[in-house]
């Protein structure tokens, strides 16, 4: 299937590794042009040059998400390096556990920056560019957005295996043990969600393919969210 994304620019936040890279490489493949920010400037060079080294375009923009001089600067990199803004993933974010029963206030704000803050920012610098070539924003709700003629769709990956999943896992007493329990209640396959899967649907909402997709949210979890745990 031709998802008709050659040439089109992709903005990818968090794109050096996990599902971020794996968003960034299955663009890639369909023959768009991805720029990804991401503040592990080790793992995004590596990613650029493999990109380049087979011989597909890309760019990576080093900064931290949750700073505001960073949203307005990869916006305008895009913009001045190709021209044009067809999509915005926001991939970023992270279990981070903090709430009412752990962490502190200074914390909790800093969950906000992470998880929440950074997606309006990155998608009011982006709404402009996108108005003009009628792209998608994927992984943020905003009414705005929608209004605009944008589409917004949201995948909510639950169980995969990324740095930031492993790093969740590693904070319980037995890691091994939360893990084994966890697989053992996921319908499909008794197996993680590969990032590779979550790329594959997210690269299919910003494309012309979805072109009367907007306002979900798309589970790409094997059954996982919606499964009634007393069931196993």
């Amino acid at each position: 299937m031709d998802l008709h994304l050659k040439e089109k620019v992709i903005l990818v936040t968090g794109g050096a590794k996990g599902s971020g890279a794996a968003i960034v490489r299955t663009a890639a493949a369909e023959g768009a042009i991805p720029v990804f920010l991401d503040r592990d400037v080790e793992a995004g060079q590596q990613l650029r040059t493999a990109l380049h080294s087979s011989g597909v375009k890309g760019e990576f923009v080093a900064g931290e998400i949750t700073a505001p001089q960073t949203w307005g600067k990869t916006v305008e990199f895009a913009l001045q390096k190709f021209g044009r803004l067809d999509a915005l993933v926001n991939n970023v974010g992270a279990n981070d556990n903090v709430g009412l029963e752990r962490g502190t206030p200074e914390k909790f704000v800093a969950s906000l920056e992470l998880n929440l803050v950074h997606y309006y920012a990155m998608a009011h610098y982006a709404l402009p560019a996108l108005k003009e070539s009628r792209g998608a924003i994927v992984n943020i709700s905003s009414k705005t957005a929608v209004t605009t003629g944008i589409r917004v769709n949201a995948v909510v990956p639950a169980e995969v295996m990324t740095p930031l999943y492993q790093q969740w896992v590693s904070g319980f007493p037995n890691p091994e043990e939360k893990l084994a329990r966890i697989i053992s209640k996921i319908p499909l396959g008794k197996r993680m969600t590969k990032p590779e899967e979550i790329a594959d649907m997210v690269v299919f909402l910003i494309s012309e393919r979805a072109s009367h997709i907007t306002g979900q949210h798309v589970y790409v979890d094997a059954g996982y969210t919606h499964l009634d745990r007393a069931l196993t």
